[in-house]
């Protein structure tokens, strides 16, 4: 862990990793404005409990309801399908899947943005937008302009999904975040899961314009709330803040913040656009891990519009029905998730013993990377072959379970892991590894009833677990070669 990252935690932050001499500078240097020691109370590591809990459940409550947007209102596409006249099986898939593929989109924009102006604005201006977006959605007079106006719906929606993380990051410290991630992690795969229990009943008692005013309320009340409670928590612009309030309480110019990197807005402004992008394509960590999660997070939404035909078709389940279906896939994340916190926090404090840091590499988080990457398959294998000889429908739910428990300990391991990786730039870690998840997100469904209709459910879901059991060798390299891969690309390069 660079130098940078554990000064954060110490009260002492650092203008970049490896600078070694930032304490020394800040010392002799008394316009370099840092924290009032380790125990400062404005530095976010050192706030009281409540007021932790309270930023990281508001986050954590959005990163439930932009993710729910995906998929709520799937169980009404057939009605809706209808209202617009429409009988393209392509239009219906993509019609929910474009959500997701603004996923891709957004976090490039959101995430540097929160690095450079901080994470409260950036989570007021994209909850104003969303709102927009869905009242838009709830009104669409055509399908095309449905589409459209779930497409930046999304990719104003992803914001919470990359700066939640960020803000995690600024405030708890590594030993206890494991907790505080999988709080934030139920929102990307339970809300997704909740969605189309909800959206069931809802159109089937109001139809499908009714599942837009429902979430639109839901988002409303936690937006109102991040208004009244949420507290900026990144430090850059904290101090900033701070040498900003000493400049005008004393009229010297020469007061500047210890992170403050001397360049220009325009210049720091292009470095942060580009750093996602710098970390998928250079980093070669991240890269290996968006392509890995690409197919974990790909096989969930592909998931969404297989259940709904496995279900009606096979088993002759009701629209409500079918979203009660999804929680098999709930309770398996939920389970995955306290497998995951748990163990999570064993390693750290085993690690910190063992070597006597205070920090320890954040390749400890990856140690039930391989145990996830094995049950993922054997969930599909079960899943498939169940439904395909129409075993009693809860053998199928099953497997749903056994795929939300391996979905959830491989989407953990590498949020949690690139958080630790890249602390201070947590947020632009996030978005590298959303951009190539939230692709394969959008277009897998797209083919996932085709592949159906010409394989059947069994082979259809056998191909889905052999091609997870060819990328099965990854998680075990990453735990050898990681830490070598991480470092071939520095923060500060960043």
């Amino acid at each position: 862990m660079d130098v940078a990252e554990s000064n954060l935690e110490a009260g002492k932050t650092a203008a970049s990793s490896g600078d070694t001499n930032n304490d020394e500078n800040a010392a002799s240097d008394p316009f370099l404005v840092d924290w009032d020691g380790p125990d400062d109370p404005q530095n976010p590591f050192n706030w009281p409990t409540w007021v932790k809990a309270t930023n990281c459940g508001l986050v954590s409550a959005l990163t439930f309801v932009t993710p729910l947007a995906s998929s709520i209102f799937a169980p009404g596409v057939p009605s809706l399908m209808r209202d617009f006249h429409s009988s393209d099986v392509l239009i219906a898939a993509f019609v929910v899947s474009v959500y997701v593929l603004g996923f891709a989109l957004g976090p490039l924009l959101w995430a540097p943005l929160s690095e450079l102006y901080g994470r409260v604005y950036i989570y007021h201006l994209c909850n104003i937008m969303f709102a927009g977006f869905i009242v838009g959605c709830a009104l669409a007079p055509t399908l095309g302009a449905l589409v459209v106006f779930r497409f930046f719906a999304g990719a104003v929606g992803a914001c919470c999904l990359t700066n939640g993380g960020g803000s995690i990051a600024d405030q708890i410290s590594q030993e206890k975040r494991a907790v505080a991630m999988s709080a934030f992690s139920i929102g990307p795969l339970f809300g997704p899961v909740i969605g189309p229990v909800i959206g069931g009943f809802v159109q089937d008692a109001k139809g499908w314009r009714w599942v837009f005013w429902v979430l639109c309320i839901i988002h409303a009340s936690v937006a109102v709330a991040m208004v009244v409670f949420m507290r900026e928590s990144y430090a850059p612009v904290l101090l900033e803040r701070k040498a900003a309030k000493l400049r005008k309480e004393t009229g010297d110019e020469r007061y500047k913040s210890k992170l403050d990197t001397g360049l220009s807005g325009s210049t720091l402004f292009k470095r942060n656009i580009i750093r996602p992008l710098k970390l998928l394509v250079f980093s070669p960590i991240c890269t290996v891990f968006a392509l890995y999660m690409a197919m974990v997070y790909g096989y969930l939404y592909l998931l969404f519009t297989s259940v709904a035909f496995v279900f009606q078709q096979s088993y002759h389940f009701s629209t409500s029905m079918v979203g009660l279906v999804y929680i098999g896939l709930g309770v398996g994340s939920l389970v995955g998730m306290a497998w995951f916190a748990a163990d999570s926090n064993k390693a750290i404090q085993k690690a910190k013993a063992e070597t006597g840091q205070t920090r320890v590499k954040p390749e400890v988080r990856l140690n039930l990377l391989p145990h996830g990457a094995i049950i993922l398959p054997v969930g599909f294998f079960i899943y498939g072959w169940t439904a395909d000889y129409l075993t009693h429908w809860i053998a199928p739910v099953i497997g749903l379970f056994i795929i939300g428990v391996g979905n959830i300990l491989c989407f953990m391991t590498v949020s949690v892991y690139l958080v630790d990786a890249y602390e201070r730039y947590a947020a632009s870690a996030l978005a590298a590894n959303t951009v190539f998840r939230s692709i394969a997100g959008a277009v897998l469904p797209l083919c996932a009833l085709d592949m159906y209709r010409a394989l059947g459910l069994g082979w259809g879901n056998s191909l889905l677990a052999f091609i997870a059991i060819a990328f099965l060798p990854a998680p075990f390299l990453i735990l050898r070669f990681g830490e070598r891969l991480r470092m071939k690309f520095k923060v500060e390069n960043l």
